[in-house]
Parts: C-alpha cells; sequence; structure tokens
C-alpha cells in the first residue's frame, strides 16, 4: 500500500469492525484479516465467537458479541436463530468511533451507526438464504417449508433491504456481487477482490502447469453442502473413471461418499500445507457451482493448477478460459466431461497464471478499501447528501 492511502486512514483513532460470526477460517475470515491490519487498533463486533476457531490475529482483538453469544448450543445451531440476527445486530452502540467497517454476508451490513460516522461495508453477499438462493437452502413441501419459513424469510428480505440505506458505500467482492447488490437493495458498489495471496507470484515461483510434478487426478477443494454441487462432479467422474480428488467436509460427505465409485477419493479436511501440495500436483481444479467470487481457484491458479469451473457467477472474473482454465457451459454430466477431456488436449503456461492472478493480492484489497473509506468520508461531508438520510447515491 502506498504511503499516500497509509497517510489518508491515520486520522481514524477509534474504528470499528463488524463481521457476522466468528465460528472458523474461511475465506470471509481472509478478508477480515486484511482490513483488520489496517487498523491495528481497531475493535471487532460480531453476533458471536466461537474461542479458538480464528487466526491469532483475529483472537487477540478486543471481540464483542450480541446476545446471540449467550444462547444455547450456538457452535452448531447458530443459523437456526436467523430470525433474531437483526435485532442482535442493531443492538450494538458506535457513539464515539471515527469510522465503521462491516464485513457482511448476513447481516453485520445493517448495523445502526451515527449519521456523522462513515460506514463501509464490504459484501461478501447479500443473503443467500433469503434472496436469490433461497429455494436451494429450504427445499421440500413440509408444513416448516410452507407456512413458517416463508414467513421469516418475507421478514428478513423487507428488513435487509430497508437497511440498505445505512451504508455510505458499498464495496463488492466481484461484479457478479454488485449486480444483486444493485438488484436486491437499489445500491452501486465499487468491486473490490478479495486478498487471496499475500503478493504478486512471478512466473519463475508458480509451479509448471505441465509438469513432471502433476500427477493424474484431479481436484476438488470445498465445504460439502448442496450449492457447491460437488454431487456434479462426482457423477462426472463416476461416469469417465479418471481419478478424483475431495478435500474438505459437510453435511453432504456421507450422501457423496454414498454415491462415489472406487476412482474418487475422500480426504476430509487437509491443512494448508497439505491442500498447497494437491495444488502443485493436480492435473486441474473441478469447480462446479455458482459461486460469489471463489477464493480456491485463484489460489489454484497461483500453483499452476488449471481451473474447470462453471461458466456462471465469480468464476468468471478469476479464470481466463483457455489460458489458466476452461469453462463448461452446463451443469451437466457431458458438459463438465467435455470439459476435462478438453484440458487434456491442452498446454498452459506458467506465465499466463501469473499475469493473471496478480489481481488478487493483498495490496491490491488495501488500497481499494482504503478509496472506499475516502469516498465514504467524502459522501458524510457533503451536507445533505449522505444516503444515510434515506436518499440513494
Amino acid at each position: 500500500m502506498k504511503a499516500a492511502e497509509k497517510k489518508a486512514i491515520q486520522n481514524y483513532k477509534r474504528v470499528a469492525v463488524i463481521h457476522d460470526w466468528l465460528t472458523g477460517m474461511r475465506g470471509g475470515e481472509v478478508v477480515l484479516e486484511a482490513i483488520l491490519e489496517l487498523f491495528p487498533g481497531a475493535e471487532l463486533f460480531t453476533l458471536l465467537h466461537m474461542p479458538g476457531s480464528c487466526s491469532d490475529f483475529i483472537e487477540n482483538r478486543p471481540i464483542h458479541t450480541s446476545f446471540i453469544q449467550r444462547f444455547p448450543w450456538k457452535g452448531k445451531l447458530y443459523r437456526h436463530y436467523l430470525p433474531l440476527f437483526p435485532t442482535a445486530i442493531e443492538e450494538f452502540d458506535f457513539h464515539g468511533f471515527d469510522l465503521v467497517i462491516s464485513s457482511s454476508h448476513c447481516v453485520a451490513k445493517s448495523v445502526i451507526v451515527p449519521p456523522d460516522v462513515p460506514h463501509v461495508s464490504f459484501v461478501h453477499s447479500p443473503m443467500r438464504y433469503v434472496w436469490d438462493m433461497y429455494r436451494q437452502y429450504f427445499p421440500g413441501k413440509g408444513v416448516l417449508q410452507k407456512l413458517v419459513i416463508p414467513f421469516f424469510a418475507n421478514y428478513l428480505r423487507t428488513w435487509d433491504a430497508a437497511s440498505a440505506h445505512r451504508v455510505d458505500d458499498y464495496v463488492s467482492n466481484s461484479a457478479f456481487v454488485g449486480q444483486r447488490i444493485r438488484r436486491f437493495y437499489g445500491r452501486s458498489a465499487t468491486v473490490v477482490h478479495p486478498p487471496c495471496l499475500d503478493s504478486a507470484p512471478k512466473p519463475g515461483q508458480i509451479p509448471d502447469p505441465e509438469g513432471n510434478q502433476r500427477e493424474d487426478f484431479y481436484l476438488v477443494l470445498s465445504a460439502l453442502v448442496p450449492y457447491k454441487r460437488i454431487d456434479l462432479a462426482v457423477r462426472a467422474f463416476n461416469e469417465s473413471g479418471r481419478k478424483l480428488v475431495i478435500a474438505g467436509r459437510g453435511p453432504e460427505e456421507n450422501r457423496l461418499k454414498s454415491m462415489a465409485a472406487s476412482n474418487i477419493q475422500f480426504l476430509g479436511h487437509v491443512d494448508r500445507s497439505g491442500i498447497q501440495e494437491l495444488y502443485e500436483k493436480a492435473r486441474g481444479l473441478i469447480f462446479p457451482g455458482v459461486e460469489d467470487f471463489g477464493i480456491v481457484p485463484v489460489e489454484a491458479q497461483a500453483a499452476g493448477c488449471p481451473v474447470l469451473a462453471l461458466g456462471r457467477g465469480g468464476a468468471l472474473e478469476t479464470v481466463v478460459d483457455g489460458k489458466t482454465g476452461l469453462f463448461f457451459s452446463q451443469e451437466s454430466v457431458e458438459s463438465l466431461n467435455d470439459a476435462v477431456n478438453r484440458r487434456e488436449t491442452l498446454r498452459f503456461r506458467a506465465a499466463d497464471f501469473a499475469r493473471n492472478t496478480a489481481r488478487f493480492t493483498r495490496d491490491a484489497f488495501q488500497s481499494g478499501m482504503v478509496a472506499s473509506i475516502q469516498r465514504a468520508q467524502r459522501t458524510i461531508g457533503r451536507s445533505g447528501s449522505s444516503v444515510k438520510s434515506g436518499r440513494f447515491k
């Protein structure tokens, strides 16, 4: 980050950072770390915190939790308390702070901030479970799905849209998410890609995509949940007979194992060093779902591993078709296997991977966030023009 950018944020002495919940280290928490790095003295607010679940860098901050923290079985059942999240997030008091930054995929963007305090929101996604992925999260035709869940989902959609004006400057992790912010909230957002890499790799640092270290297997690295569509990868490799290695855990694990043929291997949880080794050995990463962004494909490309992705969502912004991977157009076994067959006929170059992944560094992310903070401050400074007054940009 440039000296001028560092100087631009030095005047913020008391900063609040809001993150929906702290229950593990995933892509959202990588973004959170990069935000906290900008403000060493920032205080962290969250609906609930499972101590020890995040990195020391996060855990060592002053962490304020909501009343959800006192609820029973919160570690496993916190998502069941979703109807209470709006009240919980609105109870935080930010008087006395100079700047508020929210890292939001649920309700964090809807905190109530004093009108003279700039609020920047980095949105990983509008609430998937009540907006465009509602049917995927709540399938079925039981009484709960017909009567109870629709009532709460309608309430949450109304509240989520009504609270959209509480943010001075929206930042989205991809243009795909930016489109959803405009559709659901009626607001524009600047795209700042997540900090996938500490620094831009040079061509000589990226393993050869066609080198001898590559083994004859393809890789899936993912939480095993329905919307990730790992079942599609399993069915495709069942048909082709090629070796597929699946790393990750989740509620779909037993079902996927029951579907899988003997050429598909499940590794469960894999640590960071093991993941890097898989990236460097795999013929390609299979990415079969629609994601808002997707840090995993960027990490794979930084290790010279071509990405075979469904040509929708955030993957369109991170993978260069024919240069760092391939897109398949349909959510079908035939389309995915066709992409695998095409990969076997191509030769990829490390230089293309280096050029593409240079866009996704921590420095680039932090520079983008500083620019957003400056825009929010200017919005606050223009008398009568703040979006918090209820008028959209």
